[in-house]
């Protein structure tokens, strides 16, 4: 076998190993996706049940989890109306929480949400002539973290304080 016939073999090889190589490529591509989704769901799982656990000691998923220094139930129930209805001003909130307790003052709510201010559990916007009051952007995040959100995914949960 002469040099030339050598190399004529050799990128013939050549061109063979490429056309496996790219072959196989296309052969894996739909794994890789495939591993993708499980890692997705493996990573919804692993949400779900922590959701559980967090159920099974404390009873609930609320916000009251990641704000354990809320004692106070109407301060706690401050929260829980800031977390499902957004910025409100002291109106609002005590409209909200005579709907659920049957009453409400608003000297009492302009209280509580003066401690709630001054704990950094809620922030007051005075934008306009109302104050407006919603919750801080450390408990939002606390409790992104606690629900599993991808935003905060990988960061610490950090539920005590």
């Amino acid at each position: 076998m002469g040099e030339e016939e050598l190399h004529d073999e050799i990128r013939e090889l050549r061109a063979q190993i490429a056309q496996l190589s790219n072959a196989l490529e296309m052969a894996v591509r739909p794994y890789q996706k495939v591993l993708g989704q499980l890692e997705e769901l493996q990573g919804v799982a692993k949400r779900y049940f922590g959701l559980l656990e967090l159920y099974q000691r404390y009873g609930e998923i609320s916000p009251e989890i990641v704000v354990p220094g809320v004692k106070d139930p109407i301060s706690q129930e401050i929260v829980k109306i800031l977390f499902d209805k957004g910025d409100r001003n002291i109106s609002q909130i005590a409209e909200q929480l005579k709907q659920r307790r049957g009453s409400s003052s608003r000297r009492i709510v302009r209280e509580r949400l003066d401690k709630l201010v001054e704990d950094g559990v809620v922030t007051v916007s005075t934008e306009s002539k109302q104050r407006r009051f919603s919750i801080s952007d450390e408990v939002v995040q606390k409790w992104s973290q606690l629900l599993g959100l991808r935003k905060y995914e990988g960061q610490p949960r950090d539920i005590q304080g």
